[in-house]
């Protein structure tokens, strides 16, 4: 391209008209974030109940604890204490094997 050809491009962009830009709102102006409570701290049912085992032959105590599709729900979820988790996950699995809860969904 020419200094002339050169010359005409940059005179039709400096004319073309800008997009404007919208401005941001201050600070103060935009909402505050809407912070969640922390949720309330939930406590083993097995520990309040006074249970030290889980029996696996217990299925309707037990299927409170699996999903839809046959999974293990996890302990932040249940509010289960570790300790009972364990023994939890050992008798679904177990009664998974007797047969008395199934392996995936229904």
């Amino acid at each position: 391209m020419s200094e002339v050809e050169n010359q005409e491009v940059v005179e039709k962009v400096e004319k073309a008209p800008k997009a404007e830009r919208a401005e941001r709102p201050e600070r103060d102006e935009r909402q505050a974030k809407k912070f969640r409570k922390p949720a309330k701290k939930k406590v083993c049912a097995f520990c309040v109940a006074g249970e030290k085992t889980i029996d696996y032959k217990d299925v309707a105590k037990i299927k409170k604890y699996i999903t839809e599709n046959g999974k293990i729900l996890p302990r932040r979820q249940t509010g289960v204490c570790s300790y009972h988790q364990r023994e939890l996950s050992n008798a679904i699995k177990r009664a998974r094997n007797m047969a008395l809860l199934p392996y995936i969904g229904e």
